[in-house]
């Protein structure tokens, strides 16, 4: 059983409930017709993810942070655990609604009675942090998963419920969907901008999370080491659909000297011809939103795979930014000492950037100058993740948890990418120094963007 602390069982219990009901309000977008479709073919259909959440609390938090007996067994077990295959070919085909899935109705029932077990346990029992914060981050990971694989879904099969986005932070809501921002000339918009380089002098970062500091952390954001990081410069603010289209017109994606050979196997056999978020009709490119297309933004960040933004570099004569530029850009301070956010002390909030699901698309580039970091860098945390070079893989003191004990280690193979910061749709309890994302370079669904350094 894992080490049980005095905590605030009222505040956990609301954390528990706020997931519950932002998952069910992300599923109430789609149409009873999609339910068992699959809107990305590497991830499983949705009826997988409606039982998953709940499923894995049970197992986090109750049977292996409590020892207590299953739920339902069966359905624990179809709905354990989801998948992260190389290929479309490589995946389970467990699409359609098949004697595999059961029905909704059937899966809600389970969903409620995990409910009653977790709440249950967390009024009553000594809590194991790690496996309830296991379960309570987990679930609000999997909501962005969510998020991005409704944007992959026909406009028909999905409804907006509501006049703002789930996290209901209108400010930003509007400054992301106004039309006057799609085309604007504002000081957001790339022109103004120009992608004059910031230099980051040579420094300290400091990569991962103490132990007998944090309450809780993913095994791989542990141990807390130091590192020298070489003087390097970066953009100010992402790369935007506006500088990408350069690329793209420029033939990037028919330049086999861009891209690394996995980049390029990719392109050539899935035919990628620009970002996915992109969609080109009569020779006009548009952005797929979450609800209509709209005339492509250029002064919004693009969002693309590690493979189209490392290509976009080598094209520029540039290159991805590693782990620790990263942390240096976002939390070092030319005084020498580290923050723990990009602007500060506070805690994340949407001042700062496009966070917490406050809007479903993003903002044009710089329009959060409370979020800049201590060097004037731009949209670090917030908006979307951000692409590094460098291969996920353990840190020094690396063990894995017991609540989740594959969760990183299955992906320590070499064909992982860090990203860091956070996108919009990331909930503000993960917004954390520590915290690591990752994908492999050839995913392009994820709100992910990218910025040049050298």
């Amino acid at each position: 059983m894992s080490t049980t602390i005095a905590i605030d069982r009222e505040s956990l219990i609301d954390w528990y409930r706020r997931n519950r009901r932002r998952s069910e309000a992300i599923f109430d977008l789609i149409e009873p017709s999609a339910y068992y479709s699959r809107p990305i073919a590497l991830r499983n259909p949705i009826v997988f993810y409606e039982g998953h959440l709940p499923a894995f609390s049970v197992i986090a938090f109750l049977r292996r942070g409590l020892g207590h007996p299953p739920v339902d067994a069966r359905l624990e077990q179809l709905f354990a655990r989801g998948i992260d295959p190389e290929s479309e070919e490589s995946a389970v085909p467990r699409s359609g609604a098949s004697t595999m899935w059961p029905s909704r109705d059937e899966v809600r029932a389970f969903a409620r009675a995990c409910d009653e077990a977790v709440l249950s346990a967390l009024n009553k029992d000594d809590l194991p942090i790690e496996g309830l914060y296991t379960a309570l981050e987990h679930e609000a990971m999997h909501q962005e998963t969510l998020l991005y694989m409704w944007h992959r879904l026909p406009y028909d099969q999905k409804h907006r419920r509501g006049q703002t986005p789930i996290g209901a932070d209108t400010s930003v809501a509007s400054r992301s969907a106004s039309t006057d921002l799609l085309h604007s000339s504002s000081p957001s918009s790339p022109t103004s901008w120009g992608q004059t380089p910031i230099r980051i002098p040579a420094g300290i970062a400091t990569l991962g999370a103490e132990r007998d500091e944090a309450i809780f952390g993913w095994d791989n954001e542990f141990d807390a080491h130091r590192v020298t990081v070489a003087a390097f410069e970066i953009d100010p603010v992402p790369v935007t659909n506006a500088d990408f289209l350069a690329f793209v017109d420029a033939g990037g994606y028919g330049d086999e000297s861009l891209w690394d050979a996995e980049g390029w196997a990719w392109v050539q056999q899935e035919r990628v011809e620009h970002p996915a978020f992109w969609v080109r009709r009569d020779d006009e490119w548009f952005w797929r939103g979450m609800f209509r297309e709209v005339p492509l933004p250029p002064a919004w960040p693009v969002f693309v795979s590690q493979a189209e933004a490392s290509a976009y570099a080598r094209w520029k004569g540039r290159r991805l930014m590693t782990e620790p530029e990263f942390h240096r850009a976002a939390y070092g301070t030319p005084e020498g000492d580290e923050r723990p956010q990009p602007w500060g002390d506070e805690p994340p909030d949407t001042t700062r950037g496009v966070i917490d699901v406050a809007a479903y698309e993003p903002a044009p580039v710089g329009s959060f100058p409370a979020g800049a970091s201590a060097w004037g860098v731009h949209d670090l945390v917030g908006t979307g993740w951000e692409w590094t070079s460098t291969i996920f893989g353990p840190f020094p003191g690396f063990t894995p948890m017991a609540s989740y004990p594959e969760y990183s280690a299955d992906f320590f193979d070499g064909q992982h990418y860090v990203m860091k910061g956070a996108s919009s749709a990331t909930a503000r309890e993960l917004i954390r120094r520590s915290f690591r994302n990752w994908f492999r370079g050839n995913y392009p669904y994820v709100y992910a963007k990218f910025r040049t350094a050298r």
